[in-house]
């Protein structure tokens, strides 16, 4: 999905649809740095959560290692500096449960 993609949806909610809550928060730099864009809202499905991430792409991955006994591993993961990877998440609130579950996408079709 593109930002401008994104950023239609969002325009789109927030005129159709009672939003709840709006955030952007930054993705700790253990995974890989970026942000996450959330947005909740009451639709006629119930309340819906919609997720679009965007991150460095990994380019690829370095393992250290010792071969003594005792000793950890570490994978360190080398990240692009231009190219993105860019997710869209979508979720229903679950009241039963009272957990997120996401929807599959076939159902946006």
């Amino acid at each position: 999905m593109t930002e401008e993609k994104w950023e239609q949806i969002k325009e789109m909610t927030n005129k159709n649809f009672e939003v709840i809550e709006s955030s952007i928060s930054d993705v700790s730099e253990s995974h890989g740095g970026g942000y996450k864009d959330t947005l909740i809202f009451e639709g006629p499905l119930g309340k819906i959560k919609l997720e679009y991430i965007v991150k460095p792409l990994v380019v690829g991955k370095e393992t250290q290692f010792s071969k003594r006994a005792g000793q950890e591993t570490k994978v360190d993961y080398v990240l692009s500096e231009t190219e993105k990877v860019k997710t869209f998440l979508a979720f229903k609130w679950e009241p039963a449960t009272e957990y997120w579950v996401e929807m599959e996408s076939s159902s946006f079709e």
